[in-house]
């Protein structure tokens, strides 16, 4: 028995402390799972929290012979795709986007231009994300964020392995196509006589 599973058994008894201890283990990975499926930080928070509170009232029924860490982000993942279904209208406050924008980079780090560069980047990736199907995103966060296996992302998401292998696919090529359409080409066509510095 692993230092994971022992610690798994004693919250199963009744530990709080074990739990306490799982709950430390996995709240960034749960948390960075339901931010990519949500979007918003604040949303992320409340996912992180109910999922937590749904793993603590459900550990009796987890099964040792299943990947803990797969279990536990299946319960994220779903929370996330139910909340996402019962979303009807998404409204953008004009004060968040311009919060949001404001943030300074961290001071430590070593290069604010390749930080707010990253930044953008990732908001730009984040914003692609919250186009795709609810179960597709879960699919391909699971998949490249968490590095889940396509069989892991089969149990979380109670699908068959081939669904996970066309739902990645189906995921990758709208983000490929999202992304060429956001971005239109810097370059121009040149005509034969002019110049290659125009």
């Amino acid at each position: 028995m692993n230092d994971e599973m022992a610690w798994i058994v004693q919250a199963q008894n009744g530990s709080d402390e074990a739990f306490t201890y799982l709950v430390e283990a996995y709240q960034t990975p749960v948390y960075n799972l339901c931010y990519r499926m949500l979007g918003e930080p604040e949303a992320a928070e409340d996912a992180a929290q109910e999922t937590f509170l749904k793993v603590y009232q459900n550990l009796a029924r987890y099964d040792r012979e299943r990947s803990f860490a797969t279990w536990l982000l299946s319960i994220a993942a779903h929370h996330c795709i139910d909340r996402l279904r019962r979303r009807r209208f998404v409204s953008f406050s004009i004060d968040e986007d311009e919060e949001a924008q404001m943030e300074l980079p961290d001071r430590s780090a070593p290069d604010p231009e390749t930080e707010t560069v990253r930044r953008q980047e990732q908001a730009h990736l984040h914003q692609l994300l919250q186009s795709l199907d609810p179960t597709d995103r879960a699919a391909l966060i699971l998949r490249y964020w968490q590095d889940c296996s396509e069989i892991e992302i089969a149990q979380a998401l109670t699908l068959t392995v081939p669904a996970v292998k066309s739902r990645l696919h189906r995921a990758r090529r709208a983000l490929a196509k999202l992304s060429e359409e956001e971005s239109p080409r810097a370059r121009t066509e040149r005509r034969p006589h002019e110049s290659p510095a125009f």
